[in-house]
């Protein structure tokens, strides 16, 4: 493997003695020292030169070195011989920051490539890919491939709910709601032996329902949102029977997954959230960092449809903008409530003004009350969520403000 002719016999000597000196180099140092030796010993000074080089790039700030940094260990990382040990984790850890890299310095044609690489042979991640560039059938065929039907145990309900939400993108309703039902009933059966949280169970029931509801299935819509309703209403006597740990990723998921109607098409060229996929499930970078990034935009587009009366417009926009911001404060840790919930009960009272659209007005009721519930005000969460479901003919009419 040695090719010690085309180097200076000078360097490779110097680049040994100053590993085997008896001071510690430092990491400037050792990394030219690994530069020179993994070229003659390739074997065993390449995953040195990876680890280096990725460690020097994390201490500088500057985005140009880190993608020059982290595409050096990449390519360094690809020259190991297969039985290397930890090959294919070096690999990884090397191409997840080079890909960030790229996308910080907006090399994205580079960035999604190197992010290709990455998801090489893992079939979740590439089917992620295929939905952030609006290639829906692709993904969703691509999930039917590797899951087997009926053999929901050992799939998890992420990927079932992904590979819903792809099927559902894809035009392909009826499967998107079988395949939907096993992650509803797969909960039905852990709460039933206290193994999964009410507040989770509820929150894909009301995914459910109106997943029910766009294909015309206004019986089982119902159902689905009574099942809702009467849980909520366990929750407000008793609250959790099981404590459980956060829990509130199932939330915003869904909640996003909800929005995907007012949103765009994607396209490979415009790439958005693979909606159904939680953020730290897999979105690309360039995605995550757009769709929060809009925030300012969104709320600049509210206030001008405020001044013009707009109110089905800012209805919509409004909607928009809360969906956002619900998923950075969830994923920033979700501590403050009150951060949040003025967003929600402007939604209601926007809502509640549109008097042409009773549909709105459920709409923000249930998003107010699928909040609450994450927030554990289970009381209020059930009042919001019987005032929604009387104005869909199920239920008396509990008005709040």
């Amino acid at each position: 493997m040695g090719n010690a002719e085309k180097f200076s016999q000078d360097a490779v000597l110097r680049a040994r003695v100053l590993l085997l000196g008896s001071e510690e180099p430092s990491l400037r140092e050792r990394l030219g020292a690994y530069r020179v030796l993994a070229e003659v010993s390739p074997r065993a000074y390449l995953p040195k030169l990876v680890d280096a080089l990725v460690e020097r790039a994390g201490q500088l700030g500057d985005p140009e070195l880190h993608v020059a940094l982290y595409g050096e260990a990449a390519a360094a990382a690809r020259r190991f011989d297969a039985d290397v040990p930890e090959r294919k984790e070096r690999l990884d850890r090397a191409l997840r920051r080079y890909q960030h890299a790229l996308f910080a310095v907006g090399r994205r044609t580079e960035g999604r490539a190197a992010r290709k690489e990455l998801v090489e042979g893992r079939y979740g991640a590439l089917a992620i890919m295929l939905a952030e560039e609006g290639r829906h059938e692709e993904a969703a065929e691509l999930y039917g491939r590797h899951i087997v039907p009926g053999e929901g145990d050992d799939v998890s309900p992420w990927t079932l709910v992904e590979w819903a939400a792809e099927l559902d993108a894809a035009g392909r309703q009826e499967e998107a709601l079988e395949v939907f039902a096993r992650v509803v009933d797969d909960h039905r059966h852990r709460v039933a032996e206290d193994r999964g949280p009410l507040a989770s169970l509820v929150w894909k029931l009301e995914r459910y329902a109106g997943m029910l509801l766009t294909a015309g299935r206004r019986a089982e819509e119902t159902a689905a949102r009574r099942e809702a309703l009467a849980l909520l209403a366990r929750l407000a006597e008793g609250g959790e029977p099981v404590s459980w740990s956060d829990i509130r990723a199932w939330w915003t998921t869904l909640l996003i997954l909800s929005d995907r109607p007012s949103e765009p098409a994607a396209t490979p060229d415009a790439p958005l959230p693979p909606f159904g996929v939680h953020l730290f499930h897999g979105w690309s970078p360039d995605t995550r960092d757009d769709y929060l990034a809009s925030i300012p935009a969104l709320e600049r587009q509210a206030a001008a449809l405020r001044e013009s009366d707009d109110l089905p417009g800012l209805v919509v926009t409004q909607r928009r903008l809360t969906v956002r911001r619900a998923l950075r404060w969830e994923s920033d840790g979700g501590n403050a409530e009150e951060s949040l919930r003025p967003s929600f009960d402007e939604g209601v009272t926007l809502a509640r003004r549109l008097t042409t659209d009773p549909g709105a007005l459920a709409r923000a009721l249930t998003d107010r009350s699928m909040f609450l519930l994450a927030v554990k005000r289970y009381g209020e969460a059930h009042a919001d969520f019987a005032e929604a479901t009387a104005l869909q003919g199920d239920a008396p009419i509990v008005t709040r403000t």
